[in-house]
């Protein structure tokens, strides 16, 4: 074996003994990446600012008077697509945060971390809002390097200084977007329209939060991806070799000897080196700093840079695109076209039923919730000829639509029902009543001491839900 590829395999192993952004001391390796250009960059750009764009405007867009999506913890009220979600409705939640789990688990399947490079909203802030504003200020990577090694004079504070600015205020406004998810538009308006003075614990816990973004887009950048995210590491569970990643193509890039740089009037493939011409242009446009030609990593998040960074050298040099691609380990090594595997299918069919599932219930539940339930520790009382049980209530409406007439009935047997107050009461919109209501039912038309009773909750002449209970009278009455 030559001394050089004896030196380029020794080098090529360092990156098992550490991640990409700590160096040989163990300190942070500060990672400048080169400016992206290329297709795979313009589709990537474009997914990103269609993305941006519903992020910033769902909690402002209302669908029959209900903010598209919002999640309000406080308050235990969730908006999903105009459908609002009360603690009632956690079921749903559930199955939703299931279904969301295996449909990321089937792309990563099948595609690899295609979710971190183009979906993820850490990924394209960082990448499409705060890199970008960082090239506009302090330039590409090889301006960025010789700015933080030059001293603290006015070019080098002018320069820093704008671009913390600038992140603040793109952090704050970020946090005001998330606040709405959190709050609700309308809440959020109001304590702007109000002014900070009235609002100031919110407007604390804004700057936090505000202090949070700007943290981890200034300083802890690509390292949320590397160690705070745990997908990553999933990945590595969840890939194999019909995966379709973003891959380097080791067997034509290496050759028999190797690959190596370009030599004027050399015929590469006589002396056996592979079309990869060591440029390193493939680790200086990672934004995670990893060189993709050591084969798949943690800390790649398929971002496709690498790709066109290498397709532009190739184009360059005379040679075919590609070196670098979404391929598989079997497409690369054994030819073998993409082929939708068992387990794939398993996971598609899951998806599948729990998306259908979830549709049903969507469709199937109900605009109001009641619960009835006995009061504890209370059995029954004898009312003239009839027993007497004591029930407290609960009457939750999920629409934006106020019932004011709302009773109560019995539906599968005789009785009265007494409620204290008034017989008919009001439920407001997106709110709830509650109170005590007394069941009144002859013992002719009790079969045993302990009933099933249905009570059918009424807007009106219109049944709106129905909710069951049980009755109890004395052991002696029949």
């Amino acid at each position: 074996m030559s001394t050089d590829r004896y030196e380029q395999e020794h080098n090529d192993d360092e990156f098992r003994d550490r991640i990409s952004t700590i160096n040989e001391e163990g300190k942070r390796a500060w990672v400048y990446p080169k400016k992206p250009a290329g297709k795979w960059y313009k589709y990537r750009k474009t997914v990103s600012w269609l993305l941006l764009a519903f992020l910033f405007a769902a909690p402002f867009v209302k669908i029959n008077g209900e903010q598209f999506l919002m999640f309000n913890v406080l308050e235990r009220k969730f908006n999903i697509f105009g459908f609002p979600f009360w603690p009632q409705d956690f079921y749903l939640f559930v199955i939703c945060m299931i279904t969301g789990v295996i449909f990321v688990a089937l792309f990563t399947v099948v595609f690899g971390r295609i979710f971190c490079g183009w979906i993820c909203p850490q990924t394209i802030f960082m990448e499409m809002v705060f890199r970008r504003i960082e090239y506009a200020i302090e330039g590409d990577r090889n301006a960025q390097m010789k700015l933080e090694k030059q001293p603290w004079n006015a070019e080098k504070i002018r320069k820093k200084g704008l671009k913390w600015f600038v992140f603040f205020v793109v952090s704050f406004f970020i946090a005001n977007v998330f606040l709405a998810y959190l709050t609700g538009s309308d809440e959020l308006i109001q304590m702007v329209t109000e002014g900070p003075a009235k609002n100031k614990g919110t407007l604390i816990a804004l700057l936090i939060f505000t202090g949070v973004f700007f943290f981890i887009y200034l300083w802890f950048r690509e390292q949320v991806c590397i160690i705070a995210c745990p997908y990553g590491r999933l990945q590595g569970a969840l890939l194999d070799n019909k995966s379709i990643i973003v891959a380097y193509d080791h067997v034509r890039g290496e050759g028999e000897n190797g690959r190596g740089r370009i030599v004027k009037n050399e015929d590469r493939k006589a002396v056996g080196k592979g079309d990869c011409i060591d440029c390193k242009l493939c680790v200086a446009v990672c934004p995670t700093g990893i060189d993709i030609r050591h084969g798949t990593q943690l800390e790649c998040i398929n971002c496709t840079a690498c790709i066109d960074e290498c397709n532009t050298v190739m184009d360059k040099v005379g040679l075919p695109q590609g070196l670098i691609r979404y391929a598989s380990e079997d497409e690369i090594t054994k030819k073998e076209k993409f082929v939708f595997t068992t387990r794939m299918k398993g996971y598609t069919a899951v998806l599948g039923i729990l998306t259908a599932v979830f549709i049903g219930m969507l469709f199937l539940r109900n605009d109001v919730d009641a619960t009835v339930l006995r009061l504890p520790g209370q059995l029954y009382e004898h009312k003239g000829d009839n027993i007497s049980n004591i029930y407290t209530f609960k009457v939750i409406n999920k629409t934006e639509k106020t019932f004011t007439n709302v009773h109560f009935k019995l539906e599968n047997i005789k009785g009265t029902v007494k409620l204290v107050g008034k017989q008919n009461f009001k439920v407001e919109k997106a709110g709830l009543a509650q109170g005590t209501l007394f069941i009144e039912i002859n013992p002719a038309f009790l079969e045993k001491d302990k009933t099933k009773i249905i009570l059918g909750v009424y807007e009106g002449d219109k049944r709106i839900d129905t909710e069951t209970s049980s009755f109890l009278a004395p052991r002696s009455f029949n």
